[in-house]
């Protein structure tokens, strides 16, 4: 039980550490671009897209090799490995001077963000029982999404620079704190076994295989349009809905996060309570839904009217560790760590198409449609996909894809 206990904490520390370092841009983008001599909007702007979608396709890099690495050489070395990379990755981020430089670093911040939450989850699944690991995602994801909140603060009280070397040394001191955790009984007994472990391949070589991956990534598409769109472009989107006031994006996600935080308490209890992920699913992607509309129909609000309505979006979309969970129990345990690892960046990759074509229709049907044209398709997706999955509650995990 000790174990275990040391399990979710490591696991739930860590993930605060990742989302600290990985929201933390979109906190400070518009202060650290103009410390690196950007100083006009519209290149922020253009600026601020290109350095989020590098940092997210660093995730996608890395979700892959990390998940891959997971299977085969253990759930424990990915959360050794990854929180290493981001850690230096973002002490080295506080010296940048250019935004060729600023690129590079956040892509590598990104490999290393990728392998953190994959793993937690994993262990985690593989070490509770049946009846009780929803419980141990919850307290992972909740504890982990209030890293965003401290973000904010930092960066609200310090320089951009000594924001990154906060999430950098955190990183760092958890390190010590890994140093207890162990590998899942499940993992050690198909480390024995004679099978093909995390070959990423596998996924796509079956077709059944690969529309239950697929499905496992789009349910989650929309809780990353409402923190990559709604809340991190809130300046822009806040001008463009006449809001009575310059929006803070640190407050904005701020604020979203507490809603996150708060969603995946009461989603992941819901869960537990009434025996069932894919419906609980299905009511926060359809809260989603309504909240999107309220946010970009809402006209002319005061700054805390705003921010309110992101608490509510976040709560909304406060599925993420429901979407997880749910990924980790849909396959054997030789692929566990692939899908489960690779599920989420590929989300969070989802970022870069949605933010490009995001700044692509701004242009031409105006930044209020565009946001929402692209919620609606996304949101929309994710009904569908849902639809076709099967309930996992329960399910049995000691087993192995051949």
């Amino acid at each position: 039980m000790k174990k275990i206990t040391l399990l979710i904490i490591v696991a739930a520390l860590g993930y605060f550490v990742d989302i600290y370092d990985l929201v933390l841009f979109a906190v400070i983008r518009v202060e650290s671009l103009k410390g690196i001599g950007i100083t006009d909007p519209g290149e922020i702007f253009s600026n601020g897209v290109f350095l989020m979608n590098m940092q997210m396709a660093g995730m996608l890099v890395g979700g892959i090799l990390w998940g891959v690495f997971g299977d085969k050489k253990g759930r424990v070395a990915v959360l050794f490995g990854s929180i290493l990379i981001y850690s230096l990755a973002n002490i080295a981020n506080g010296f940048v001077t250019s935004v060729t430089m600023y690129g590079i670093i956040r892509f590598i911040a990104g490999v290393g963000l990728a392998g953190e939450l994959g793993a937690g989850i994993t262990l985690v699944s593989e070490t509770m029982s049946k009846e009780n690991r929803g419980y141990g995602a919850m307290i992972v994801a909740t504890v982990g999404i209030l890293g965003a909140v401290v973000a904010a603060q930092v960066a609200d009280k310090f320089s951009w620079q000594t924001a990154y070397f906060v999430g950098g040394g955190m990183g760092l001191v958890l390190l010590v704190l890994r140093i207890g955790v162990f590998e899942s009984g499940m993992y050690k007994r198909m480390e024995q076994a004679v099978v093909k472990k995390g070959n990423f391949l596998m996924l796509f070589t079956d077709g059944k295989r690969f529309k239950k991956y697929l499905n496992c990534i789009l349910i989650g598409i929309p809780i990353w349009y409402v923190v990559a769109i709604l809340v991190a472009f809130s300046p822009e989107l806040g001008r463009a809905l006449e809001v009575s006031g310059t929006l803070s994006a640190g407050k904005a996600i701020m604020f979203s996060y507490i809603g996150l935080a708060i969603g995946d308490l009461i989603s992941g209890t819901l869960s537990q309570v009434f025996k069932t992920r894919k419906k609980v699913v299905g009511w926060f992607i359809a809260a989603t839904l309504v909240m999107v509309l309220v946010t970009l129909l809402t006209r002319g609000s005061s700054p805390g009217v705003y921010y309110f309505i992101c608490v509510l979006l976040g709560m909304a979309a406060g599925y993420w560790a429901i979407f997880l969970t749910i990924a980790s129990e849909q396959f054997g345990t030789n692929l566990r760590a692939t899908v489960t690892t690779t599920t989420p960046n590929f989300v969070r990759g989802s970022v870069v198409p949605v933010t490009i074509l995001f700044e692509w229709l701004s242009g031409s049907i105006g930044i209020i449609y565009s946001a929402l044209l692209i919620g609606l398709v996304t949101i929309g997706i994710a009904f569908w996909a849902l639809w076709y999955m099967d309930e996992t509650f329960g399910k049995e995990l000691d087993y192995i894809e051949s």
